[in-house]
This record gives C-alpha cells, sequence and structure tokens, in this order.
C-alpha cells in the first residue's frame, strides 16, 4: 500500500464524486416504492442519494430513533475533544428532501409478500429493500456479559440515545487516581476495525492530562490490528507506559468477565481487577437480517458484491455493517459509498435495466491518535474478472511512519481532514 498524500486524498474525493453521480431520472407517474431500514451512515445515505437521484421514486426510511449518535467521533468524547450533541443529527434535512421518516422498530420482514412489520403493528410495502440494520451484540457468547453487564462494563458500540458513550466517560472521569482501564476487543469481524485503538488513544489522551498515574490494559483477541504501527508509535511518544497492549499470543483473549468483581478473566485463567471495563463484544448482523433468514451460519448477510442483494433475497440490498464484503472493512464510508451502488442496482433492476456496471467502492478511515495527532488509511475496491470485491493495486495509502519530530505537520493536518471528513460525510446524510 502506498503513502496517503494530499494528492492521492484529493484524487480519491474526485473518485468518489464521479462514482456517485446521478443516473437518468425515472419518469414514470407513479414510482417505485423503495423502503431503507436503519437510518444511519447506510440507510441515511441511501434515502438522501435515492431522493436526489431518482425524484419519482417514494422512499420511506423506517428507523426508532429520532435523532443519530454516530459511531465515528464518539471516541472523541471520551477524550474530552467533543459532547453528545456535536455528534447528534437530525432527519429533518431528510423530510425536507421528500423522505418520509418513521420512527418505529421494524419488527419484522418477509421477503416474499414484500412487507416490513413494525413494533406499532403498521405494515409498510416495498417494491425494493434496502436494510441497513448494523450489527446485533452475541449476548453471552463472552461468558458473563449481558445486557445487564453492558451498564456496569458498557461497549459503546452501538451509537443509539448515546447513554452507553456517556456512561463510559462518566466512568472514565471518576476513574480512581492510579487506576485501571480495561478493554477487552473482540476478533474478527467486527465493526470499525481500527476504532478500538483510537478509543485507547483518546481514553489516554484524557487521563494523561487529569489521572496521568492511571493505566490503560488493552486485552486483544489478535495478534495484531489496523494501523497498528502508527497507533503504537503515537502510544509510545505522547503517553509514555501508560498503555499496554496484550495480543492473543501473550493471553490476551478475555474469555469471562464478571461486572461484579469488576474482574476480566484471560484464556488461561489469569484474573485482572480493572476499575474501568469497556468490553467490545462479539458481533453478528443486527437481529431483524438474522430473523429475515438472510443471514448464514457466520451472522453476517452474503451479498451480491456488485449490487449488494442478499443472497436468500435480491429484492433485498442489505448494506453497512451487516453484510459480508471483504476484503473491505465495516466502516461508515463504506456503508455511504456502497449505498449508492445498491440504490442503483435496485431502482435499474425494478426498470429492467441492468446494474451499473463496474462499480467502485471507497474506505477512508481516520483516527484521533492525541491533540492534532491524527492517522489514516484509504482504499479503493473494484471487481475482479470473477466477480469478487478486491482493493486496487497502489489504489490508497497510509499515512508515512516515523517521528513525531518529523511528522508533527502531517499529523495536525491529518487530524484537520479528519474532521473535515466528518462534517462532509454527515451533510451527505443528513442534509
Amino acid at each position: 500500500m502506498t503513502m496517503l498524500t494530499r494528492r492521492h486524498f484529493g484524487a480519491l474525493l474526485a473518485g468518489a464524486s464521479f462514482a456517485v453521480a446521478a443516473p437518468s431520472v425515472l419518469r414514470a407517474q407513479n414510482g417505485p416504492r423503495l423502503v431503507v431500514i436503519g437510518g444511519g451512515f447506510g440507510g441515511a445515505s441511501a434515502a438522501r442519494y435515492a431522493r436526489m437521484a431518482y425524484p419519482d421514486v417514494a422512499v420511506t426510511l423506517i428507523e426508532p430513533y429520532t435523532s443519530f449518535v454516530t459511531c465515528p467521533y464518539g471516541n472523541l468524547i471520551l477524550g474530552g475533544k467533543r459532547e453528545l450533541s456535536q455528534i447528534t443529527h437530525s432527519y429533518d434535512g431528510l423530510r425536507a428532501r421528500g423522505v418520509d421518516v418513521v420512527h418505529e422498530w421494524a419488527s419484522e420482514i418477509d421477503p416474499v409478500a414484500k412487507t416490513v412489520a413494525l413494533a406499532d403493528g403498521a405494515s409498510v410495502a416495498y417494491d425494493k429493500l434496502i436494510l441497513s440494520p448494523g450489527i446485533g451484540i452475541r449476548w453471552g457468547e463472552l461468558e458473563g456479559y449481558d445486557e445487564a453487564a453492558s451498564e456496569i462494563f458498557p461497549h459503546a458500540w452501538m451509537g443509539g440515545d448515546g447513554s452507553q458513550i456517556s456512561n463510559l466517560r462518566r466512568q472514565i472521569e471518576n476513574l480512581p487516581e492510579g487506576g485501571v482501564v480495561g478493554l477487552a476487543i473482540p476478533g474478527n469481524p467486527f465493526r470499525c476495525p481500527p476504532g478500538p485503538y483510537e478509543r485507547i488513544s483518546m481514553i489516554a489522551h484524557y487521563l494523561k492530562q487529569h489521572n496521568p498515574t492511571a493505566k490503560i490494559l488493552a486485552f486483544d483477541s489478535k495478534e495484531g490490528f489496523s494501523k497498528q504501527g502508527l497507533f503504537q508509535d503515537g502510544w509510545a511518544e505522547l503517553y509514555g507506559d501508560m498503555i499496554e497492549w496484550i495480543p492473543a499470543n501473550l493471553d490476551g483473549t478475555i474469555v469471562r468477565v464478571d461486572p461484579a468483581e469488576k474482574v476480566f478473566e484471560s484464556e488461561f485463567g489469569e484474573r485482572h481487577r480493572v476499575d474501568v471495563g469497556n468490553v467490545i463484544p462479539p458481533q453478528f448482523a443486527a437481529a431483524i437480517a438474522r430473523d429475515a433468514g438472510l443471514a448464514n451460519e457466520t451472522g453476517w448477510v452474503p451479498v451480491d458484491p456488485a449490487t449488494f442483494a442478499a443472497a436468500a433475497a435480491p429484492d433485498i440490498h442489505v448494506i453497512g455493517d451487516a453484510n459480508i464484503a471483504p476484503p473491505m472493512p465495516k466502516s461508515g464510508y463504506v456503508a455511504n459509498t456502497t449505498s449508492k451502488v445498491a440504490v442503483a442496482a435496485a431502482i435499474a433492476d425494478l426498470r429492467g435495466e441492468p446494474a451499473p456496471e463496474n462499480p467502485v467502492y471507497f474506505n477512508t478511515c481516520y483516527s484521533h491518535v492525541g491533540a492534532d495527532y491524527g492517522i489514516s488509511v484509504a482504499g479503493v475496491y473494484r471487481l475482479d474478472a470473477d466477480g469478487k470485491i478486491i482493493e486496487t493495486p497502489d489504489s490508497g495509502g497510509i499515512s508515512p511512519r516515523g517521528p513525531l519530530a518529523d511528522h508533527a505537520h502531517q499529523r495536525a493536518r491529518e487530524a484537520v481532514y479528519a474532521d473535515g471528513w466528518y462534517e462532509s460525510i454527515t451533510r451527505d446524510m443528513f442534509s
């Protein structure tokens, strides 16, 4: 992978703009019904794009929460760099574009009748369904970790109403002097591969200022992670020995937690006492996707890489974290970029036309390591001759490694780029 430069970054943005150019507008008097479940990075992007590109299509967005709390930039709340209100977004912009926004839980999908049942007893019919339900948590797979335990050891891995991230922030603020923050990090796949390590960084950023003798123990079920060298360089330079990362081969896999005793227990029986515990549990596709019979034995949804139509139900296009689309990560940017391909393919199918050819997908992932210290990785993805997703060689890049003294300007600029990315993508979702 090549080094990420401003030139590469500009090329990526230019490519992204080209890839989502609006196709021809439907002219039918009574347009088809496109229903979107889930109002996050995939679903909100899909609903907005559908209204812009296909104004004669009736678009309904089903989302239980009246506002959306983003997981990206949630870690900055833990670092004291953002407030919850700054990562909370309204659906008013989508309503203004003509999206019918229904704030209710979607409880069941009938792929044969093409209906979505709502928790209030209502039913919504569709011609095509864009399903962007996000993740579900595998409660109980990590022994001792259930919904009740998540109030003591919050996961803060789903935006929801923001209560989980707020809970974790309060606990970190109330950490005893010299106390221990423990993180339990799952194996792949999971939502946002670099997320736990940005979280470690932001917790350390806060503790360095307010509780400098505290310790962070990061127990990892893997032996490596995204942007590892860049993160570890930053930890060493900014936080000294505050952070200890324990990989799987050094007994980093946590298999049991005891919230009452504030204990993490590792694979080989070591018990670690923590004052604050952040458990990022194993995950799979949200329940509505699994209950509809769309997921396979992995718990994730197989899809057509060119259209994101579910293998088990071709009129349902599954985007975002719930699907299986390696080597692309489960990221907000991937959800956003693939949403537009899925919408275009869905509408083309309704018109009896072939799906757009040669789709291109993008990912850019920024991470904050400290104050004015950002790092990133970017990639461009296409289909190979066999119709499988591959990363285009030399298409993206990663921040250069090296001492902060030699890269201070680069790190500072990437932190600014990260803020710009967040503003841009949330505008693309909700305005």
